[in-house]
């Protein structure tokens, strides 16, 4: 029995890396285009994106979102565009500011958790305003689970109403202060998952040097994959990456190895229910 196609999600830029952490990542919208691009030809059906002001650091202006889709759209035609309405890059209801823009997807926190050096707020008014926005725009979420409660909320969410699934669930695993890497738990979370929402897709991301691990650990178990230079600027603890592009190979190649194929962007959009591009 064929398996099931693996997306692969590349989170090209982030709020935090830095040229100087590695001069690949890229800022600029010009920038970001570029990189998307070779990574949607090395494989990448999903590009998770955040913007950077011009000065780099982190921002959540709908006109920057507005560019960016636009040079996404031209140059990846048919890619998932998801766009972070993640805590870093404002407070508040300007985190979904740029939901209007319509895209694909878009992250969704649905708890509260600690970061390395402060707490990740996603107070429940917020979430629901999120949410709900999600839904007045045609969003689908992916919720970033940083610990078993999220699963629980999101699934709690959907069967009120307040999302519409089926549910696509992000294990992030690998944050100072929050869910660890460990086998046993990323398990079972996949168990609760297939318990608690048996129509649902799920991913995972490791952070940093754990990003291989998590990959590994998604292509070998069936669910789908998320790399890129937001998460972890390394090909190894010698060597920078030289590009998202590389570090979507090196998930293409655990695909490969377990025999799983690489979903394309028509099959990455049926798999999320996701309504076909115009391109």
């Amino acid at each position: 029995m064929s398996q099931k196609p693996c997306i692969i999600c590349v989170a090209i830029t982030g709020s935090l890396p830095t040229k100087g952490n590695n001069p690949a990542v890229p800022i600029s919208v010009s920038e970001q285009v570029e990189s998307t691009q070779e990574a949607f030809e090395s494989g990448a059906s999903i590009v998770h994106a955040h913007v950077r002001n011009d000065d780099a650091t982190p921002s959540s202006d709908p006109e920057r979102f507005a560019l960016l889709q636009e040079g996404l759209e031209r140059h990846c035609p048919g890619m998932i565009i998801q766009f972070s309405t993640g805590g870093r890059s404002g407070a508040g209801q300007t985190r979904g500011a740029m939901l209007s823009l319509r895209p694909d997807m878009a992250s969704l926190s649905v708890g509260s958790n600690n970061f390395p050096s402060r707490v990740y707020e996603n107070p429940p008014d917020l979430v629901d305003w999120l949410a709900g926005e999600m839904q007045k725009y045609h969003v689908k979420p992916e919720i970033e689970a940083f610990d078993l409660g999220h699963i629980h909320q999101a699934v709690a969410m959907r069967r009120d109403g307040r999302l519409t699934g089926p549910l696509y669930v992000q294990f992030v695993m690998g944050v100072k202060n929050a869910m660890p890497v460990d086998r046993d738990v990323f398990d079972y979370y996949i168990r609760t998952m297939e318990r608690l929402a048996p129509d649902s897709e799920w991913c995972a991301a490791g952070i940093g040097s754990h990003q291989l691990t998590l990959n590994e650990w998604c292509v070998s178990s069936g669910g789908h994959a998320r790399t890129g230079l937001e998460d972890n600027v390394r090909l190894d603890k010698d060597r920078l990456a030289p590009s998202n592009a590389a570090l979507v190979k090196r998930v293409v190649d655990l695909c490969d190895r377990y025999e799983r194929p690489v979903a394309t962007v028509e099959q990455a959009r049926r798999i999320l229910g996701l309504v076909p591009a115009l391109v």
